[in-house]
């Protein structure tokens, strides 16, 4: 520091320098732990289509129907054959519904994967309760092995009550596999997380 700085001034410098360098230190931390924190506020509200997870059924059902669509996708990297036991099934809103995915690895070496969802749209994930799924955990498959997942779910009956769904008939729950390693998708899902369909 130059000699003509009072000792107050190179303090206050040095104070200005420790608060940036502070400062630095945290944007980084924050940007580290914001994928994190957003994937567990998805998962808390139900936003970006995110499915809330419900240990029970519902406490009843009304009238008002609802058609569900079943999507399946399997990510570049991944030779496995993955499908739906329906593709479209019409439920009581309440009422605590079953549907089977089908999965098989169509390679000729085992290989794991790990399945992710979204519900669309968006607005309804709030209110489409799992109970059961076999999403966010990694499977590993035999070249030829065959598995049925189930998935068992409900509409909650509060999406009556939610003006900006009064008009909806119906709800897609798609699932997408990603190649897995250690419990997490491996490089081929980057585009999916910046997406934001994790």
């Amino acid at each position: 520091m130059p000699s003509s700085l009072t000792p107050e001034q190179a303090k206050r410098i040095r104070r200005t320098g420790m608060a940036c360098a502070g400062l630095v230190a945290g944007m980084i931390g924050l940007a580290y732990a914001s994928v994190p924190l957003y994937d567990l506020f998805c998962r808390v509200t139900g936003f970006d289509g995110r499915p809330l997870a419900s240990s029970r059924p519902a406490s009843g059902t009304i009238e008002r129907t609802l058609s569900v669509r079943f999507d399946a996708n399997v990510a570049p990297g991944l030779n496995w054959r993955f499908s739906p036991e329906t593709n479209e099934t019409t439920t009581k809103v309440g009422q605590t519904q079953t549907v089977f995915y089908k999965v098989r690895n169509a390679g000729s070496a085992p290989t794991a994967g790990i399945a992710t969802f979204n519900v669309q749209p968006a607005q309804a994930a709030a209110y489409f309760m799992k109970i059961e799924c076999f999403c966010f955990n990694e499977q590993t498959l035999k070249p030829g092995e065959t598995v049925d997942f189930p998935v068992v779910f409900y509409i909650d009956p509060e999406i009556d009550k939610d003006p900006n769904l009064r008009a909806l008939k119906s709800i897609t729950l798609s699932y997408t596999y990603f190649p897995a390693k250690n419990g997490a998708p491996v490089a081929t899902s980057s585009a999916a997380v910046a997406k934001g369909n994790l």
